[in-house]
């Protein structure tokens, strides 16, 4: 009997994995592959309605937390993770505090795959850029046998990690619905750039998903004020924004080149 293949998501706050990831965490917790998530923060600045109502940051944090656990559930999602940092402080945190808790989460799943935010953040969020670049480095302090983290776990080597990868299309799709999205950082002004084709080495198709992932989408109540508007968006759109999902392949110590990959886990089956 060989072992079961495992994927993991190490992303930043409640949403990324249906917004960003659920066509393939559906897809392959449907094929049978054990599927994880690892999420920094709980949202908890994440409040889309009148400001006097905002319930604050431990009480949102709370829904929030309700909402991606059920999120989880419809997506197939076997375990989740919280890292317990506030959502929009994560790039201040201790990095050697950051990449030990990573490392041990990666220690004691031992995935196959891990996925994370590029860095780029999608759009500029410093959330996104923080949980890649922890991500990156847990990584290689999961397989170091000499690694003061997480001793009483045996080392790990991750087989691949990869990166999200939205295409300029999707970075359309996504204006369309809801206008211009932007971030202003230290006085910079922020937006997604969107990944050029020909540096997608992974497409996935997810379009069976769909239905999966919409419903994922709506048990996160909180944010419906805005992600209703995705119901308005053209079949044009709505196929860029379902249909397939891409990656960039970070590393892979099982396959390479520049054909692309129509699998997460190719080079592992």
């Amino acid at each position: 009997m060989t072992n079961k293949l495992k994927l993991m998501c190490v992303l930043a706050h409640p949403d990324d994995e249906s917004l960003g990831n659920g066509g393939i965490l559906a897809k392959y917790a449907a094929e049978g592959v054990e599927t994880y998530l690892v999420t920094a923060t709980r949202g908890e600045r994440g409040w889309f309605g009148d400001e006097s109502e905002n319930p604050g940051l431990e009480a949102l944090g709370k829904i929030r937390e309700e909402e991606l656990l059920a999120a989880a559930q419809v997506l197939g999602i076997r375990r989740v993770d919280f890292l317990d940092y506030i959502d929009g402080d994560l790039d201040q945190a201790n990095p050697a505090e950051v990449i030990a808790k990573i490392a041990g989460h990666v220690r004691r799943v031992k995935p196959d795959v891990v996925i994370t935010f590029g860095p780029d953040g999608a759009y500029g969020h410093p959330d996104h850029i923080a949980i890649c670049q922890f991500t990156t480095a847990a990584i290689v302090e999961a397989a170091n046998p000499s690694s003061l983290y997480h001793r009483e776990l045996a080392p790990h080597p991750v087989s691949k990690l990869y990166y999200m990868a939205p295409t300029q299309q999707l970075g359309v799709a996504y204006q369309a619905v809801f206008g211009d999205v932007v971030m202003h950082v230290d006085g910079v002004e922020r937006r997604g750039m969107g990944w050029p084709e020909w540096a997608i080495t992974t497409r996935i198709n997810t379009k069976d998903y769909r239905q999966t992932v919409w419903k994922a989408i709506l048990r996160h109540q909180s944010q419906l004020v805005a992600y209703r508007q995705l119901e308005h968006a053209s079949q044009e759109y709505q196929k860029e924004l379902w249909d397939t999902q891409t990656y960039y392949r970070a590393f892979s110590l099982v396959n390479g080149g520049r054909r692309l990959e129509d699998d997460l886990f190719e080079g592992l089956r």
